[in-house]
Protein backbone atom coordinates (compact mmCIF):
# COMPACT_ATOMS: atom_id res chain seq x y z
CA UNK A 1 0.00 0.00 0.00
CA UNK A 2 1.22 3.37 -0.43
CA UNK A 3 0.94 6.21 1.90
CA UNK A 4 -0.31 9.85 1.72
CA UNK A 5 -0.85 13.12 3.45
CA UNK A 6 -3.57 14.97 2.90
CA UNK A 7 -4.49 18.09 4.00
CA UNK A 8 -7.55 19.33 4.69
CA UNK A 9 -9.17 22.96 5.12
CA UNK A 10 -12.92 23.36 6.29
CA UNK A 11 -15.29 25.25 4.33
CA UNK A 12 -17.94 27.29 5.87
CA UNK A 13 -20.24 24.44 5.43
CA UNK A 14 -17.39 22.21 6.72
CA UNK A 15 -17.26 24.26 9.59
CA UNK A 16 -21.19 24.40 10.34
CA UNK A 17 -21.09 20.77 9.98
CA UNK A 18 -18.32 19.77 12.35
CA UNK A 19 -20.16 21.88 15.28
CA UNK A 20 -23.53 20.41 14.62
CA UNK A 21 -22.21 17.10 14.64
CA UNK A 22 -18.73 16.20 15.60
CA UNK A 23 -18.59 12.69 14.55
CA UNK A 24 -19.19 13.56 11.27
CA UNK A 25 -15.42 12.86 11.06
CA UNK A 26 -15.31 9.22 11.69
CA UNK A 27 -18.33 9.13 9.52
CA UNK A 28 -16.44 10.13 6.61
CA UNK A 29 -13.09 7.89 7.88
CA UNK A 30 -15.29 4.99 7.99
CA UNK A 31 -16.81 5.88 3.57
CA UNK A 32 -13.30 6.16 3.03
CA UNK A 33 -12.39 2.75 3.73
CA UNK A 34 -15.61 1.97 1.27
CA UNK A 35 -13.14 4.06 -1.36
CA UNK A 36 -10.00 1.51 -1.06
CA UNK A 37 -8.58 4.17 1.37
CA UNK A 38 -7.66 3.81 5.07
CA UNK A 39 -6.82 6.71 8.08
CA UNK A 40 -3.40 5.76 9.61
CA UNK A 41 -2.85 8.77 11.74
CA UNK A 42 -5.56 11.83 12.00
CA UNK A 43 -5.02 15.04 13.37
CA UNK A 44 -7.18 18.63 13.86
CA UNK A 45 -4.29 21.28 13.78
CA UNK A 46 -4.32 24.74 13.78
CA UNK A 47 -2.95 27.12 11.12
CA UNK A 48 -3.66 27.22 7.67
CA UNK A 49 -5.29 23.25 7.62
CA UNK A 50 -7.91 22.22 9.48
CA UNK A 51 -6.71 18.51 9.44
CA UNK A 52 -3.80 16.59 8.70
CA UNK A 53 -4.59 12.53 7.72
CA UNK A 54 -1.69 9.71 7.20
CA UNK A 55 -3.06 7.23 4.68
CA UNK A 56 -3.37 4.12 3.11
CA UNK A 57 -4.61 3.36 -0.48
CA UNK A 58 -3.30 1.05 -3.16
CA UNK A 59 -2.43 3.92 -5.24
CA UNK A 60 -2.92 7.61 -6.66
CA UNK A 61 -5.82 6.69 -8.59
CA UNK A 62 -7.90 5.80 -6.02
CA UNK A 63 -6.41 8.84 -3.71
CA UNK A 64 -7.43 11.02 -6.81
CA UNK A 65 -11.23 9.48 -6.86
CA UNK A 66 -11.48 10.03 -3.16
CA UNK A 67 -10.26 13.85 -3.33
CA UNK A 68 -12.71 14.39 -5.85
CA UNK A 69 -15.76 12.47 -4.38
CA UNK A 70 -15.11 14.32 -1.06
CA UNK A 71 -14.05 17.47 -2.61
CA UNK A 72 -17.34 17.66 -4.20
CA UNK A 73 -19.23 17.98 -0.84
CA UNK A 74 -18.58 21.70 -0.90
CA UNK A 75 -17.44 21.00 2.85
CA UNK A 76 -13.48 20.49 2.57
CA UNK A 77 -10.41 21.60 0.52
CA UNK A 78 -7.57 18.42 0.18
CA UNK A 79 -4.10 18.58 -0.80
CA UNK A 80 -3.18 14.95 -1.29
CA UNK A 81 0.83 14.28 -1.28
CA UNK A 82 2.52 10.79 -1.94
CA UNK A 83 4.80 10.22 0.71
CA UNK A 84 7.26 7.27 1.81
CA UNK A 85 8.57 6.27 4.79
CA UNK A 86 12.40 7.76 5.24
CA UNK A 87 13.87 3.87 5.64
CA UNK A 88 12.18 3.02 2.47
CA UNK A 89 13.66 6.09 0.93
CA UNK A 90 17.01 5.02 2.08
CA UNK A 91 17.04 1.66 0.94
CA UNK A 92 15.91 2.89 -2.71
CA UNK A 93 18.68 5.21 -2.33
CA UNK A 94 21.23 2.04 -1.44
Amino acid sequence: MAHYIILSTLTDEGRKTLKENPERILEVNRELETMGVTVKEQYAVLGPYDFVNIVEAPDNETVMKMSVEIGSRGTVQLLSLAAMPVNELINKLK
